[in-house]
């Protein structure tokens, strides 16, 4: 057995600093920072898998569609009677939620959290693309105007 000694550069504080959890959630990446003070001490970018999510299910969806085909020819086709429970949320936005929650809760439990702020964006991109939008001008989609001009 090695005996060792840890000498340390600076002292350290019974309590240590309070620390702020700032979110930035977007639809492909989210960004997650600890800040102390003015400081930020820790930062990360989350990268989703919800593209790769809905391209499984519709794999998915597409070979059950094939297995039911070839088993049942003259069967009538069921109508959509299914209701959805309250909160439902997509597969691919239920993983969004989930994986930044795991990542809240896994750094909380190591860094002493006192405060949390999210980032909540909503953007006008009909707006940002033509500035004098207003009233009725929203109402048309640009699909709509193809097939006119068509």
């Amino acid at each position: 057995m090695f005996l060792f000694t840890i000498i340390l550069n600076k002292t350290v504080d019974d309590t240590p600093q309070s620390m702020q959890l700032k979110l930035d959630p977007g639809s492909k990446t989210t960004g997650i920072a600890l800040l102390q003070g003015e400081k930020v001490v820790w930062g990360a970018e989350l990268t989703h898998r919800g593209q790769q999510i809905k391209n499984a299910l519709e794999a998915r969806s597409l070979l059950r569609r094939g297995r039911r085909n070839r088993k049942t020819r003259y069967r009538q086709p069921r109508f959509l009677n299914r209701t959805r429970k309250s909160g439902w949320l997509a597969p691919s936005l239920q993983h969004r939620v989930e994986t930044i929650l795991t990542w809240v809760n896994r750094l909380r439990r190591y860094a002493p959290i006192t405060g949390r702020s999210q980032e909540l964006v909503r953007f006008d991109l009909q707006q940002m693309e033509n500035p004098e939008i207003a009233g009725v001008e929203y109402q048309p989609a640009r699909l709509l105007v193809w097939l006119r001009s068509r």
